[in-house]
């Protein structure tokens, strides 16, 4: 492609990722508001929540490799236009049952709408060098977009009803399906072989269970359902594992992961992911419920974290031309613990310069990491295969955050607990805004000690959480630092 429209084609492939990390963040304020007009049981709305994720991790590797048989432009487009469909269907739906098929609708347009875009800038950009300042941009998109969510959502949530945080994916993929045919190039595999229907089945057969037992397990600790549920899918993946080694056309070539460079890649994002993901689902929270902030200050507070997150994608690409990746990677890790250590100092009496500081360290130091990480996922792998490289590195993320709420939630949650005083009300142990509900029904003294204690708790859950997120990013740091090895890594030869 010329030089101009390779960046004409960069800004439509940013529009998908930006929405994308929007939506990853604006449901949690819609849920008070749809829950109130729509009146789900407490199983449907876990349902809302999760069926996304669900679908979208069970997909993304089928839909990656169906990128590269059919062509990851079509794919591309032919996501917009489902995720653009079932947005509206979100907005407008009328029951909780209505609301939970839009949303795993949404999931299975989103399993194409990531590895098209990564693949595809894979396919554009030949130029290593130019290839890693499009990845750059699109890091920055993503981090852009985990700001603009909460701030947007909650001024949407101010002036119109729920659905308007479902229809602001519609004029974005309207732009995308009518540049996109004109500024992005197709790319396929030319010898993708015959399409295995086992493999796709097995696939999504193995994904579907292990998420959902990592999801209960958060939600309600270890139990045998859960274990069953990990363990079904445990024994699908072997079972697609072995018959793709088995293939002489695998859907996904396992030889991928026999690149370093790779491997390591997508392990380091994994592992980054369960770090970030615990502390995200409880920052907000204590912002808010411990600390007294609005939704959409809070969501404020957090602007500079975004604009560290722009800085370290950006920077990566610059840096990495005087520096060795494996050195910047480890680096970006180490800084995004500092974050997480400067964490274990708030108190439920005051912090909030402690997590703007943490969060903006955080934002930075792994928007770094991840830039890199990213150019070497689909740098490693054969152009042909970018489609199937990009989903393996999506599965990844999505496992990494399921993993992130599930572990570091429960842990949140068992300190949490264990932090109350004997005999406080069942409604209040099971979450701090559970407490602020209670405490609200109790008379001003008694209602007042209760959120004394339930404040206190709830901050020892967060320290405890940021020192599991030191020792898992300052782990993450050094196995990057000896995966990602100082020679270059040469592309896997299938």
């Amino acid at each position: 492609m010329a030089g101009r429209k390779q960046w004409w084609a960069l800004a439509v492939l940013v529009l998908p990722v930006l929405l994308i990390s929007v939506d990853m963040t604006v449901l949690g304020f819609a849920l008070p508001f749809l829950s109130e007009d729509l009146a789900p049981t407490g199983a449907e709305q876990l349902w809302i929540v999760d069926i996304y994720s669900f679908m979208l991790a069970g997909l993304l590797v089928l839909m990656g490799t169906l990128g590269d048989r059919i062509g990851r432009r079509k794919l591309l487009l032919m996501g917009a236009a489902a995720f653009g469909a079932a947005s509206v269907l979100a907005a407008f739906s009328t029951s909780a049952f209505m609301l939970i098929i839009a949303r795993a609708l949404l999931g299975v347009g989103g399993a194409t709408l990531m590895p098209s875009t990564l693949s595809l800038i894979r396919s554009i950009f030949l130029d290593p060098k130019q290839r890693r300042t499009a990845i750059a941009v699109w890091s920055a998109g993503f981090s852009s977009g985990m700001a603009l969510g909460p701030v947007l959502g909650g001024w949407l949530l101010e002036h119109f009803w729920w659905g308007s945080v479902f229809l602001i994916n519609v004029p974005v993929m309207l732009v995308l399906l009518v540049a996109g045919p004109f500024v992005l190039p197709e790319a396929r595999d030319p010898k993708p072989g015959r399409f295995d229907p086992l493999s796709a089945l097995l696939s999504l057969a193995a994904m579907l269970p292990v998420v959902y037992g990592i999801k209960l397990v958060a939600e309600h600790g270890f139990g045998l359902k859960a274990v069953i549920s990990v363990l079904i899918g445990l024994t699908l993946g072997y079972l697609f594992v072995r018959r793709q080694n088995r293939l002489d056309e695998p859907m996904l070539d396992l030889k991928l992961f026999s690149n370093r460079a790779f491997s390591g890649s997508v392990v380091t994002n994994m592992l980054g992911v369960f770090a970030m993901v615990g502390l995200l689902f409880l920052v907000p929270q204590y912002l808010q419920l411990v600390l007294g902030l609005t939704p959409v200050v809070a969501a404020l507070w957090m602007l500079p974290a975004t604009v560290a997150g722009i800085a370290g994608a950006l920077l990566a690409a610059w840096l990495a031309k005087r520096i060795r990746v494996s050195v910047l990677v480890s680096g970006g890790l180490l800084v995004a613990a500092v974050g997480f250590l400067a964490l274990t100092q708030v108190s439920s009496g005051g912090g909030l310069a402690y997590v703007v500081v943490s969060f903006t360290l955080l934002g930075g130091g792994v928007a770094l990491s991840e830039t890199l990480t990213n150019d070497l996922v689909i740098s490693a792998a054969p152009a042909e295969r970018a489609g199937a490289a990009s989903a393996i590195s999506e599965t990844g993320f999505e496992l990494g955050g399921a993993l992130g709420t599930a572990i570091l939630g429960s842990v949140a949650t068992a300190v949490y607990r264990s932090g109350l005083p004997e005999g406080t009300a069942e409604s209040a142990r099971d979450t701090l805004g559970g407490a602020v509900a209670t405490a609200q029904q109790l008379d001003p003294v008694a209602g007042q000690a209760l959120l004394e204690s339930a404040r206190e708790a709830f901050t020892q859950g967060v320290h405890v959480t940021a020192w599991a997120g030191v020792a898992v990013l300052v782990y993450t740091g050094v196995q990057a630092f000896v995966l990602l090895d100082r020679k270059k890594s040469s592309t896997v030869r299938i």
